[in-house]
């Protein structure tokens, strides 16, 4: 709490708390270009920064579980590549553009399955054959070479990695949160019961004041809103206004902020609003969830599925395999 106090017959002012950024989103873009450290290759952005800022908003996280939900649903699971770990090689290609799938090998270099290898912390070598595990500095573990199948969205411009498509709504998703966490802080510390009460009386004495501003001090708080009593028998009309802060806040256009980066979100998502539990607010609705679906199914799952499909090439045997839409076998 800062306080600054005039001298008598001025302004008096107090304020509650500073302002504190509630998050800062340059993490995710550490990186400005790929670069090699002589082994391996950087990425383009901070995976662990990806990592973080989907769960900076609640559609986002959302979505890319309900694309996984449906690709684990339709996925008809192989002797070398589990429904469990096809769940995680696919969330990895959705969340950061890359997905990484390890052939184990037995002694007579038979194939024992395929395991997914964490995108977060895999990393591409100088040679672009060879792959590093990098959880930490010291902490790398080398995958023999040709072990790994990588899956990675086409990026134009580089071929190392690939980048997310969800990426361009990146800054609503952290606009969206924004909005949350400043609305969340805004009630927890009483704001929105809160007011300025502005004092043009010059009757009121330099004491009046100080035992104003205690009183106003010891109201304030969770579960300390109180009534006030001024009594100023010398004053004069409008000498002391009560001004609620709530009415200022209501001009910050919360519900649009939410509303506008949600449909962002979504639009980058390419869901419709109906498949993720939006209650529509005017009467007519978004229209039939049914045809939703369908249409969603063939111009979205199924392209997706198809590009899954690519590790088939890799193996050389067509492990990666989906049923049809309500008719999984």
């Amino acid at each position: 709490m800062s306080e600054t106090t005039a001298p008598s017959l001025s302004t008096a002012l107090f304020t509650f708390g500073d302002p504190t950024p509630v998050l800062d989103g340059r993490e995710v873009l550490d990186y400005l270009e790929i670069w090699s450290n002589g082994r391996w290759y950087e990425p383009p952005i901070s995976p662990a920064g990806l990592a973080k800022s989907v769960r900076a908003g609640v559609f986002l996280q959302s979505g890319l579980n309900f694309k996984r939900n449906m690709l684990a649903k339709s996925f008809i699971p192989h002797r070398l590549l589990s429904r469990q770990a096809f769940e995680q090689f696919a969330l990895d290609w959705l969340t950061f553009g890359n997905a990484y799938l390890e052939m184990r090998r037995n002694r007579l270099k038979g194939s024992l399955g395929l395991q997914p290898a964490l995108a977060k912390y895999m990393r591409r070598g100088a040679d672009l054959d060879r792959y590093y595990m990098v959880r930490g500095w010291q902490e790398e573990h080398a995958f023999e070479k040709g072990s790994i199948c990588h899956l990675r969205e086409a990026d134009i411009n580089q071929e190392v990695y690939g980048l997310p498509e969800w990426f361009v709504a990146l800054q609503s998703a952290l606009l969206n949160e924004s909005a949350t966490l400043f609305r969340r802080r805004y009630y927890n510390n009483g704001s929105h019961a809160g007011f300025i009460l502005y004092m043009t009386d010059a009757a009121q004495n330099e004491q009046d004041i100080d035992d104003l501003r205690t009183a106003l001090k010891s109201a304030k708080g969770p579960g300390n809103f109180r009534n006030l009593f001024v009594y100023s028998p010398s004053g004069k009309k409008d000498g002391i206004q009560l001004i609620p802060v709530s009415e200022v806040a209501a001009k910050d256009e919360f519900g649009s902020i939410k509303n506008i980066s949600r449909d962002d979100m979504l639009a980058a998502l390419r869901i419709p609003p109906q498949l993720m539990g939006i209650v529509p607010v005017n009467a007519g609705g978004f229209g039939s969830i049914k045809d939703a679906a369908e249409v969603w199914t063939a111009n979205e799952l199924e392209p997706v599925q198809a590009r899954l499909q690519q590790v088939n090439e890799w193996v050389g045997e067509e492990v990666v395999r989906f049923g049809t839409y309500g008719n999984v076998s």
